[in-house]
C-alpha cells in the first residue's frame, strides 16, 4: 500500500496527472521508441500504436491503479494487473524492462507537468509506478515459470499441420510443435502469442485464442484477416492469411490467459448455470469453453449467444453449433444483421430481453467493445451479480480500467 505521505500526495495531484496522461504516455512511447526502436519493431503492436490504442490503455491502467489504491488501500486490484501479467509474460516482457519504463515514463511526466513535478511529488508517483511494477513483475514470473518458459524461453517451433479457410474472413490453422517437446497443457479461453517475420525484418507478435484440441500435441488456432491495406493495421493477420500454408513454422508462446471457465459450483451446490456470449472472432474462446464443457459432460444450464453479420461470415459457426448440441441443457441464439433463416437464427443486434437468463449465472463475453457493454448491461438488468461477468478484449483493454468494468 501507498505510504499515509505518498497517499496524500497523489490524490491532490491525482485530477491533475490523469487529465494530462494522454499527452504524457504519448511522449512516453516516442522517448522510448527513439531510445529502442526494436521495441517498436519486435515486441509492441504497431498497429496499436499507430492507433493509439496502446496509450490509452497504458494511461487507463496507471489511472486506474492509482485510483484503486487510494479508494482501496488495503487491497491490490488484482483482475486487473493479472489480466496484463497474462499478456506481459505471453510476450517475454522481463522484469529489467520496467527500469527501462520507468526512465522514460518519468522523464515525459516532467515533460508535461513541468515545475509542478515537485520532489515530493515525484517520490509519491515513483511509489505508484514501482508498487504497479513489481506485483506486474512477480506475477509474470510466476506465469512463466509454470510454463517452464524462463527455462525454455519464450518462443518455440510450431509446425503448421493443416489450414483450412473456415470463411473468406477467418483461417484455421491446427499445429503440433517441431522441436519434439510435449505441449504445454492449457484451459479453454487461453490465447498463444505468435510471432512472424515481415517482410521488412520486423518481428511482430499478436495473440490469437486456442480453439480446441485439449489432448494431445496439436492445438488450432483461427485467424480472422483484419482490413488495413498496405498500413501497419492488420499486417500479421494478412500476412499469415497471405503466406501460411501446410508444413511452414509458425513461433509460438506458451498459452496464457485469465478468462477460463469458473468451475466451482451455484450457491445450491448444483452446476452453475453459465452464459457464454460472442461477437465476430470473439467466438473463439467461446468455442474452446464449449469444447470443455462437452468434454466434461456439465449438467448445469448453458446459454449461447453469437452475433454476426451473416451465418457465411460466423467464425467456426458448424463447431459452435454442434458442441451446444452435445451438452445436456443447452441452447444456442445466433443473431445476424443480414436477415436469414434457420434455427435458432434471429435477425438485428443481441438482445437478450427474450433469452431467460437464470439466478446465479456466471457470463463470459468476447468480442467489440460496444458489444461486451451492452450485452454486460443487459445481463445486470436481468440480476447478473458483476463479479459473476467476465471478458476478453482482443488488443489493448480499453474497458479495464473503466469504472463501470470494476464495479
Amino acid at each position: 500500500m501507498l505510504t499515509e505521505q505518498s497517499a496524500a500526495t497523489v490524490r491532490a495531484t491525482l485530477p491533475a496527472v490523469g487529465a494530462a496522461i494522454g499527452e504524457i504516455t504519448g511522449q512516453f512511447y516516442d522517448r522510448l521508441f527513439a531510445d529502442r526502436p526494436e521495441l517498436l519493431r519486435d515486441l509492441f503492436n504497431r498497429g496499436n500504436q499507430a492507433a493509439g490504442t496502446q496509450r490509452q490503455a497504458l494511461a487507463g491502467s496507471i489511472a486506474a491503479f492509482a485510483g484503486h489504491l487510494l479508494d482501496h488501500p488495503d487491497s491490490r486490484p488484482d483482475a486487473m494487473l493479472a489480466r496484463i501479467a497474462h499478456k506481459h509474460a505471453s510476450l517475454g516482457v522481463t522484469r529489467d524492462q520496467y527500469a527501462l519504463v520507468h526512465r522514460h515514463l518519468f522523464a515525459a511526466i516532467v515533460d508535461v507537468l513541468g515545475e509542478a513535478v515537485t520532489p515530493q511529488v515525484a517520490e509519491a508517483w515513483d511509489e505508484v509506478y514501482w508498487l504497479m511494477a513489481n506485483a506486474l513483475a512477480a506475477t509474470e514470473e510466476r506465469l512463466t515459470a509454470e510454463q517452464d518458459a524462463l527455462a525454455a524461453g519464450t518462443w518455440r517451433p510450431w509446425e503448421v499441420v493443416t489450414r483450412h479457410d473456415d470463411t473468406p474472413e477467418v483461417a484455421v490453422l491446427r499445429l503440433r510443435p517441431a522441436d519434439g517437446r510435449l505441449a504445454a497443457p492449457f484451459r479453454a479461453g487461453q490465447y498463444v502469442s505468435v510471432r512472424v517475420e515481415l517482410p521488412d525484418g520486423a518481428r511482430q507478435i499478436r495473440q490469437y485464442s486456442l480453439t480446441g484440441a485439449f489432448e494431445g500435441d496439436e492445438r488450432t488456432i483461427a485467424v480472422k484477416r483484419v482490413p488495413g491495406g498496405p498500413g501497419p493495421d492488420g499486417e500479421v493477420s494478412g500476412h499469415l492469411h497471405a503466406r501460411t500454408r501446410a508444413g511452414d513454422l509458425l513461433d509460438l508462446s506458451a498459452p496464457y490467459g485469465d478468462l477460463v471457465l469458473d468451475h466451482t459450483s451455484g450457491a445450491d451446490g448444483r452446476p452453475a448455470p453459465v452464459l457464454l456470449a460472442s461477437a465476430g472472432i470473439g467466438c473463439t474462446p467461446v468455442v474452446a469453453m464449449l469444447g470443455e464443457l462437452a468434454e466434461t459432460a456439465y449438467q448445469g444450464r448453458v446459454t449461447v449467444v453469437h452475433g454476426d453479420r451473416t451465418p457465411a461470415t460466423h467464425p467456426l459457426r458448424a463447431l459452435h453449433t454442434e458442441l451446444t448440441g452435445r451438452l445436456a441443457d443447452a441452447e444456442a441464439h445466433f443473431w445476424y444483421k443480414e436477415p436469414t433463416a434457420g434455427p435458432g437464427a434471429l435477425t438485428g443486434r443481441v438482445d437478450l430481453k427474450a433469452v431467460p437468463v437464470a439466478p446465479g449465472t456466471r457470463a463470459y463475453l468476447c468480442g467489440p467493445l460496444p458489444f461486451m457493454r451492452a450485452v454486460r448491461e443487459q445481463l445486470l438488468e436481468q440480476g447478473v451479480a458483476p463479479a459473476d461477468i467476465h471478458y476478453e478484449v482482443f488488443g489493448p483493454d480499453l474497458w479495464l480500467a473503466s469504472a463501470d468494468a470494476a464495479a
